[in-house]
């Protein structure tokens, strides 16, 4: 399952780091993340809890870059 989100990102830079955080995330089959749209694109493994999985997508990246912001709903 492909599911897009919303984000907030201030650079290309950013946003890399923010997509190759998501990638190592359990139940992240593939990512992308683009600072030109401000959208992140996530494809989830087979029979993942998307709620459970971007949760931890959102620490991931938070780590990584702390003013992000990834819009869940």
């Amino acid at each position: 399952m492909k599911k897009t989100y919303k984000i907030e990102v201030d650079c290309a830079n950013c946003a890399l780091k923010m997509e190759e955080a998501t990638k190592k995330v359990e139940g992240v089959c593939d990512a992308t993340v683009s600072f030109m749209t401000q959208k992140m694109k996530v494809e989830f493994a087979e029979g993942a809890d998307e709620q459970a999985v971007m949760k931890q997508v959102v620490k991931a990246c938070k780590k990584v870059e702390a003013d992000c912001e990834i819009f869940l709903s």
